[in-house]
């Protein structure tokens, strides 16, 4: 059997499965403890000591990416949660970072429930301005792009750590060192995956291709264990290596802030 005929096989099945099951692909594994909370249109597991999302996962449909139904939002909100607690405007006032959305505004213009939820601080973190308005948002630009052309992608997004880390605010918000973003095209025949690995720094400008790295990559730097719901045989081939010419097509994709 190939490597083609075999995943599709695998994906086939689960585009066949009832709604829960195939929801589950999308997401993570768990860290037993942490809070992992469900929200309109996207799921996340938060960090209630670094007042941070560990990671923000969702589908994105064709559908939803060309639906706009709402103006963007304009007010980040404290999360009441109780079982969240999360940053405040204070925290990010005069910090120098932006408020970086995990799961991006422009993602949800198609629902006014996904658009409030995804303004609350639990799917936010500090990023640098060159970042979050720079390389980062044409990776979410073209993500949107992606799921209208493969009719859906799964996304999830978070922080990675480091031991020099520092923290903005009263309730110390850790500064990720860096930010990745983990997608998976399950509709393709055969389907694929690729993971992204920004840091989180006045880098200035560069290539998607040049920060496009294998999901395993990605596994390593965070401790995270991505599609945890998928045989491991079949996460081994999605996640061992990346093709960035099967998502780029030899692109440069490349963003200067403005």
């Amino acid at each position: 059997m190939t490597y083609g005929s075999f995943l599709s096989g695998v994906f086939l099945l689960i585009a066949q499965l009832s709604a829960p099951p195939a929801a589950l692909v999308e997401l993570p594994a768990y860290e037993p403890g942490a809070p992992v909370v469900r929200y309109t249109a996207h799921t996340l597991q938060y960090n209630n000591t670094w007042r941070n999302p560990d990671w923000v996962a969702y589908e994105l449909t064709a559908e939803e990416a060309e639906t706009i139904l709402v103006k963007r939002a304009s007010r980040f909100v404290t999360d009441s949660r109780p079982e969240v607690t999360s940053a405040e405007d204070s925290d990010y006032r005069r910090s120098g970072y932006d408020r970086g959305h995990l799961a991006p505004a422009a993602d949800m213009r198609f629902s006014p429930e996904a658009m409030r939820d995804c303004f609350y601080y639990s799917n936010i973190a500090p990023q640098h301005p060159r970042l979050n308005r720079g390389i980062w948002l044409t990776l979410e630009n073209r993500t949107r792009q992606w799921a209208k052309e493969y009719g859906a992608v799964f996304i999830t997004t978070g922080p990675v750590y480091s031991s020099g880390d520092t923290t903005i605010g009263n309730n110390q918000v850790r500064v990720p060192a860096a930010f990745y973003k983990v997608l998976l095209d399950y509709r393709s025949r055969p389907p694929k995956a690729a993971g992204f690995l920004f840091p989180n720094t006045d880098e200035g400008p560069g290539t998607l291709a040049g920060h496009m790295v294998p999901v395993d990559d990605v596994e390593a730097a965070t401790g995270i264990d991505f599609f945890a719901a998928l045989p491991d045989s079949v996460e081994g081939l999605l996640e061992g290596s990346v093709n960035p010419a099967s998502w780029l097509s030899g692109e440069g994709e490349t963003h200067e802030p403005q």
